[in-house]
């Protein structure tokens, strides 16, 4: 399999493929239907069978607290919001030609741009382990005839590969992959319906928007690596539409089929996977899911390679490509990312209002003034800096993760400003805003600071 990957993206043209250095410019190679492909397959993981039990807003002990149609409705609100952000991470991109990490150059300066890159390196390594555990387990649960630690070099190779080649990577996601996907998805959409399925109303729907913001969440975990991909777009508008659109469809779809199979195994989180492997040809059409799941492990490795790039302009990115492929299935082996996971969750929180000071600041601020600076000598900026940390406290104060001291730290300022979070705030939501009015609010103060202007 992995030869045929080979053959099949080395044919590409070098013109046609992304640069080995930052010195060199970005090809707009990729259309609409290349992008949506590629976010679509973004869209259905793994991940999302089991990750869907967080959309039924579980309590404390682990207990659902949304009915199962509650859930899938607030899972499509919330996927629907985080889609819509996605695309504005996505469109700066396609107009600047610089991938995500560089582009904050712009937002923060240069040297300032480093705070965001490095956490984005953290989190990515962090994903991409996790994705091959993830490969590697659920390979096992198809044939047990192979060791795990067989598995995770297998699909640490094949990531490696996709990595080497990115933009051929998209167009076999195009080719070859989406299709199989397709048919994979409705097939068990037949299955599972002719099962005798639970009643989905039972529950409630209090905790609607713990559970809308879950599925936001995941969609906007894409907001730090958008632009990676969407500098080879064509079009702004085809990149907006394509990761908004795209990602938003099949992760509602992936989702939903999820919520079915945790209802047909008691909300079972252990047993997700049991309902599509007892089907007839269930163990074939999940194979395809199994084997597709290395273009999130693609995609966490290969924006690594681009953020280092950041700190490091001259790097090759092939070599980066590889050794961070290594790297990461190295950490497959010996890790138990079950204990980072609440580390990962917090790092990513941060993005999220990072998205609302870009979108602010590109959109109505500097970038629509057309003074997007993203060169190695952009000026720092502290003022996007401290909108970042007020929408970062917004979203701690609401929901503040699951790592102990850091939790416990969060409720001491709760207690402080006598603020008790309500069912109805969504973390993700009000952080972006808050920062979004932040920048806007401090863009206008120092527009009406300078010489010669003056508020209306």
């Amino acid at each position: 399999m992995t030869s045929d990957v080979e053959k099949t993206l080395a044919h590409e043209s070098p013109r046609n493929e992304v640069p080995y250095t930052l010195d060199e410019p970005a090809p707009k190679v990729l259309g609409f239907w290349d992008q949506s492909a590629f976010w679509a397959n973004l869209g259905v993981s793994l991940l999302a069978f089991s990750g869907a039990y967080t959309v039924l807003a579980p309590d404390a002990a682990g207990t659902p607290t949304l009915a199962i149609a509650a859930g899938i409705v607030a899972m499509i609100v919330g996927t629907v919001l985080g889609g819509l952000m996605l695309g504005l991470a996505a469109a700066p991109g396609a107009r600047t030609g610089q991938p995500a990490m560089v582009l904050l150059r712009g937002l923060f300066g240069a040297r300032l741009s480093y705070v965001p890159t490095v956490l984005n390196i953290a989190q990515l390594i962090g994903w991409g382990t996790f994705e091959l555990i993830v490969i590697a387990d659920a390979a096992r649960e198809l044939w047990d005839g192979v060791p795990r630690w067989g598995y995770v070099v297998a699909a640490g190779v094949l990531t490696t590969v996709l990595t080497i080649w990115p933009l051929g990577s998209v167009r076999l996601l195009r080719r070859y992959v989406t299709v199989a996907v397709i048919v994979a998805l409705a097939y068990f959409y037949v299955q599972l319906v002719r099962q005798p399925l639970p009643d989905l109303n039972h529950g409630s729907w209090h905790g609607f928007w713990i559970g809308a913001d879950a599925a936001l969440a995941v969609s906007i975990s894409w907001v730090p690596v958008a632009a990676d991909y969407t500098r080879h777009a064509k079009s702004a508008r085809g990149a907006f539409g394509a990761a908004s659109v795209g990602y938003s469809v099949t992760q509602i779809v992936a989702y939903v089929l999820g919520l079915l199979a945790l209802a047909l195994v008691g909300g079972d989180t252990g047993k997700v996977f049991d309902p599509f492997l007892h089907v007839a040809l269930g163990a074939v059409f999940f194979a395809v899911f199994v084997l597709r799941e290395a273009d999130q492990s693609f995609a966490n490795v290969y924006s690594t390679a681009v953020s280092i790039q950041n700190l490091v302009p001259r790097a090759d990115r092939r070599v980066l490509s590889v050794a961070l492929g290594a790297g990461i299935t190295v950490l497959a082996l010996v890790l138990d990312i079950n204990d980072y996971a609440g580390f990962l969750s917090l790092i990513g929180s941060v993005f999220v209002p990072m998205l609302g000071v870009l979108a602010a600041d590109f959109f109505l601020g500097r970038g629509r003034a057309g003074g997007w600076d993203a060169s190695r000598a952009a000026p720092s900026r502290w003022s996007m800096i401290a909108a970042w940390a007020v929408g970062i406290v917004a979203y701690q104060l609401i929901n503040p993760g699951t790592i102990g001291w850091w939790t416990d730290l969060w409720q001491h300022v709760r207690d402080a400003l006598h603020f008790t979070p309500q069912s109805w705030m969504s973390a993700s939501l009000l952080s972006f805003l808050v920062a979004a009015a932040a920048t806007l609010l401090i863009g206008r103060t120092g527009a009406a600071r300078r010489p010669g202007i003056t508020r209306r």
